[in-house]
């Protein structure tokens, strides 16, 4: 009996992989002991800590949730067309962010921000009028607000590494992941012609200053 529950014993163990094991005081089963006690966001150590990780959650939610409508903009007005499979690819990875996102708010009890019913309706609008302007002034957009979104989040993963990579090891590989998404969505957008719509850098300086603006409020509202 005693070496079947051995055998058993070690059997979990190798199922477990990595993960922690300690054995129960009055038997012989083993304990899973998990190496983090949280999945993404460390438990804040002060309110300084808790409105840092919120901001910085907030505004990530909100520009996932930007730029799935902006892409559902887009689908709705070029869908059927030629481009509709390549952007629904992309706003595929976007849906993956909004979602990740959401469990993360869901899971610190994080407010999203206020301003969301604002970006709904100004990130369709703004999606589905620069595809007004054809396959270009769609991927116009994508390289705008991907470049924007990119950069945001390499300031964020600048700011984190500096005050302590270890502790947030889980929040930098997500942030990273999305990022390493957007630049990809970015250099989709050139590879498909965005630079030869007319008015192309005009329009992209305009997208970006609305994209830098949002970023500021939705941290703070």
């Amino acid at each position: 009996m005693q070496r079947a529950v051995r055998t058993a014993s070690l059997d979990w163990s190798r199922l477990v992989g990595p993960a922690l094991t300690r054995q129960c005081s009055k038997c012989r089963a083993p304990l899973l002991v998990s190496a983090r006690p949280y999945s993404v966001i460390p438990p804040p150590r002060d309110a300084e800590e808790r409105d840092m990780l919120h901001r910085v959650l907030r505004v990530d939610h909100a520009g996932e949730y930007g730029a799935n409508r902006i892409y559902a903009g887009q689908m709705a007005v070029l869908g059927r067309s030629r481009t509709g499979p390549l952007i629904q690819e992309m706003w595929d990875q976007e849906k993956k962010h909004l979602a990740k996102f959401d469990e993360i708010l869901a899971e610190n009890r994080v407010r999203p921000t206020a301003l969301l019913p604002l970006w709904n309706v100004a990130g369709f609008v703004l999606g589905a009028s620069t595809a007004l302007l054809g396959k270009e002034g769609a991927m116009a957009c994508t390289v705008a607000v991907e470049e924007s979104i990119a950069e945001h989040y390499n300031s964020q993963i600048r700011a984190l590494m500096e005050e302590d990579p270890e502790r947030y090891t889980e929040l930098l590989k997500v942030i990273k992941e999305f990022r390493d998404d957007e630049l990809e969505h970015h250099d989709t957008g050139l590879e498909h012609d965005a630079e030869s719509l007319p008015g192309f850098w005009l329009l992209k300086n305009a997208i970006q200053l609305g994209c830098k603006a949002a970023i500021y409020v939705s941290q703070r509202v």
